[in-house]
């Protein structure tokens, strides 16, 4: 069998069922926009950074103020979804210098996320 170069996408990377997403947006979102999306005020959208594209995670009640996943809401939580950490500290955008393991990792969360969730902008300093 020729080698195509393409790797197939693992399977379990697909949800149940696939929502129907929006076009991906590029809009700029300052830090302190972002970390004002942290799922406390329901009057604002609940937002995931990775790797600086953010992702609208509203109506996951896993992100909510309450949720076992609210430490990564308003953050670019890149490292902390690397490392497979719930730990505030590890919340931040800081990655390259992890092990290759870690970074396959945060690529297999990438995925994951733009396959449920809308991609709403982009992290700027």
């Amino acid at each position: 069998m020729a080698s195509t170069g393409h790797v197939e996408e693992p399977k379990n990377f697909a949800p149940k069922n696939p929502p129907k997403l929006d076009p991906p947006k590029s809009d700029p979102i300052t830090v302190e926009e972002l970390a004002k999306c942290d799922g406390a005020d329901e009057s604002k959208p609940t937002l995931v950074a990775i790797k600086g594209t953010v992702f609208d995670v509203t109506g996951n009640a896993s992100y909510a103020a309450k949720g076992p996943y609210r430490v990564f809401a308003g953050k670019d939580a890149s490292r902390a979804l690397a490392m497979s950490s719930v730990k505030p500290e590890d919340c931040r955008p800081d990655w390259e210098d992890l092990p290759d393991k870690e970074k396959t990792v945060l690529g297999e969360w990438m995925t994951f996320f733009s396959k449920r969730y809308n991609i709403v902008g982009k992290v700027v300093s």
